[in-house]
């Protein structure tokens, strides 16, 4: 399955907005798209060394989605295996990436097989994916290992 074509971001300003809006809870909730999330987490990646993403994400996520109204129970909000398996991508690409600009490196992404929505149902089934238990902390795949990071 792929996705429709990704809203692409037009400068890095634009991806900073995203980054330091989710820190900051400021991001309107419209904002928290897909994409808005994978630019958050390559921003939070590449350009904020001072935030350990791996401690820190569920914490930022859930926050966020308190803060902007939203929910994190057993059926929405935050969702762990998904969103690691996402950071795990953008650390792949990341890999791969040398050193373009920032809405560059997130647009080449986004338009990757990472970048797609489905992409973790290449590692997991569905029915594992979405489970309670992968909402609430992090599965293993049950189809395929995840690619090794070349760092």
């Amino acid at each position: 399955m792929t996705d429709s074509l990704p809203r692409l971001f037009a400068s890095d300003a634009d991806v900073i907005r995203i980054g330091e809006g989710l820190l900051d809870r400021s991001l309107p909730r419209a904002d928290w798209t897909h994409e808005a999330h994978l630019a958050a987490c390559l921003y939070l990646l590449r350009e904020r060394p001072d935030i350990d993403v791996d401690a820190r994400i569920a914490t930022i996520i859930s926050g966020y989605n308190v803060a902007v109204g939203g929910v994190n129970d057993d059926t929405q909000g935050y969702h762990d295996t998904i969103t690691r398996v996402f950071v795990h991508g953008v650390r792949l690409h990341l890999a791969d990436d040398a050193s373009i600009g920032l809405a560059e490196s997130v647009n080449a992404l986004l338009l990757s097989p990472i970048g797609q929505r489905d992409w973790p149902l290449r590692f997991y089934s569905r029915e594992r994916l979405l489970s309670v238990a992968a909402r609430r902390g992090f599965v293993a795949p049950d189809l395929a290992p995840l690619p090794d990071a070349t760092l």
